[in-house]
């Protein structure tokens, strides 16, 4: 099945009331809607005179960094141009909000506004790269519109998806789970390869423990404290993980919460005698994200779970030769520290009842993203000899595919959420296709091999004809004659 999906990787409206009354202006949201739902139309004229030809809105983005992203469009004709498209109320919004310097708006490709201000304003990224401007007028705008926005539009795809039955759909995700876990397999025998067996589990669980929005920091961080200098000076290692992550540069305890004081003045004892020798090792502040992370997900939270595991790392290393999910959640569930059980940061005065150092859903994508691509690529560099196969279609040793394809799902994310309405539409499938995590990796790998990868909008997308024709070989492997 994998390599079939390697193959395949190359080759009516509802009626509203008027959402924005005559006497009153709509807000940069509702406007970003309008823009979103294609109601201020897909052709413009640039403030340099340039023709603008929207060739796909993207994906909107509800996070921080342009508005839209996955976008594409055509300059005078030329090539689509992949990227991101801003919106903004006035011109000046792009210097005045900070895009200008800010490195996440780099990619943008197109900045839409309403007003423009006295003066003549070009929108240039931090790379002084001349960004084209299209201004929209809301007087233009059709009354009636439905509110109800999709994060992406349903694409083609959807179609062939809802004429399959419902293990057809199943062998077409399971291959592209498993074409997805030998790639980061592969990617894990490289690190493995460079840094031994333990320094890649190490610095994959950290980035694990990261979320994409500080995987780079927790990445850095082990790279500059290997596993082997911390278990070699385990006693002082929590103090030596917090004060190269920068969170001890402020020794004045004035500022901790009272049930905090002891803890903090303990780091900061063991980590002075280091900081000298160390000090240009430390990450900079703003290297780190703080804003839009639940407490439980704070920095600090899993800059202690990764000291929590480094102390622990021998019950580790046990736990994954075990080689299934329930090794790995009962080592996880056990993983406890006094302080950071009922802290959500340092600063943080004491929660009322103790919380999980890596909860479930942590857990889960520690499992997904590190632990079976580990255990593949361990496959593999130990040539599987002794390993009998449970199907020869299924390119992984006993038990193990199973253990991955009934990892259930413990949270989604916006890319999922656009993956699954480009593949799946309004289809209520769509639900029963995303509860496991092997699933929703295949979703992601569909997504990222046919949907970004597409400047058409949909309309020259190979995928819809590839299942189509999957659908047929499958139909025929089923009906084939046994002994034929």
């Amino acid at each position: 099945m994998t390599e079939s999906y390697a193959a395949i990787r190359q080759a009516a409206r509802v009626r509203e009331r008027a959402l924005f009354p005559v006497q009153r202006t709509p807000t940069e949201l509702e406007l970003q809607a309008r823009w979103f739902a294609g109601d201020f139309g897909k052709q413009f004229i640039s403030t340099a005179g340039d023709k603008i030809d929207i060739v796909q809105f993207g994906v909107w983005n509800r996070e921080s960094g342009p508005d839209f992203s996955d976008a594409a469009i055509r300059l005078n004709g030329g090539e689509p141009l992949r990227g991101c498209i801003e919106f903004d109320l006035t011109d000046r919004n792009w210097e005045m909000h900070g895009h200008a310097d800010n490195p996440a708006f780099e990619p943008t490709v197109l900045h839409v506004f309403v007003h423009a201000g006295e003066r003549t304003f070009f929108t240039r990224t931090k790379s002084n790269r001349s960004v084209p401007q299209v201004r929209v007028d809301p007087h233009s705008l059709p009354e009636s519109f439905s509110a109800n926005i999709p994060l992406a539009r349903a694409g083609r795809c959807q179609a062939p998806f809802k004429e399959l039955p419902e293990e057809h759909v199943r062998s077409v995700l399971d291959a592209a789970a498993q074409f997805r876990l030998q790639q980061k397999a592969a990617e894990m025998r490289t690190k493995i390869e460079t840094h031994g067996r333990d320094e890649a589990l190490f610095q994959g669980v950290a980035a694990a423990l990261g979320y994409k929005q500080n995987q780079l920091p927790f990445t850095l961080l082990t790279q500059r404290l290997p596993l082997r200098m911390l278990r070699e000076n385990l006693e002082h290692s929590a103090a030596l993980l917090f004060g190269v992550a920068g969170f001890l540069e402020a020794p004045d305890l004035d500022i901790y919460a009272r049930s905090t004081r002891k803890y903090v003045r303990q780091l900061w004892d063991k980590w002075w005698p280091h900081r000298d020798g160390l000090q240009r090792l430390i990450l900079p502040k703003k290297i780190w994200r703080l804003s839009s992370t639940r407490p439980l997900n704070h920095p600090q939270r899993r800059v202690a779970a990764l000291a929590t595991l480094v102390r622990e790392w021998p019950a580790f290393h046990r736990a994954v030769r075990h080689r299934t999910t329930a090794a790995m959640s009962d080592f996880f569930d056990a993983l406890t520290d006094p302080f950071w059980d009922f802290h959500y940061t340092l600063t943080a005065a004491e929660a009322p009842s103790a919380m999980a150092l890596v909860g479930e859903s942590r857990a889960a994508e520690i499992l997904a993203n590190v632990l079976f691509p580990y255990w593949v690529a361990h496959d593999v560099r130990h040539g599987e000899s002794d390993r009998p196969r449970i199907d020869p279609a299924t390119p992984f040793a006993p038990g193990l595919w199973r253990e991955y394809a009934t990892l259930p799902a413990r949270l989604s994310n916006r890319r999922l959420e656009t993956a699954a309405t480009r593949l799946f539409g309004s289809d209520p499938r769509r639900v029963l296709f995303s509860r496991t995590v092997a699933h929703q990796q295949a979703l992601l790998q569909i997504y990222e091999d046919f949907c970004l990868q597409d400047n058409s909008d949909c309309a020259q997308c190979p995928f819809p004809e590839q299942m189509r024709r999957w659908s047929g070989a499958i139909a025929q492997r089923h009906h084939a004659p046994a002994g034929g």
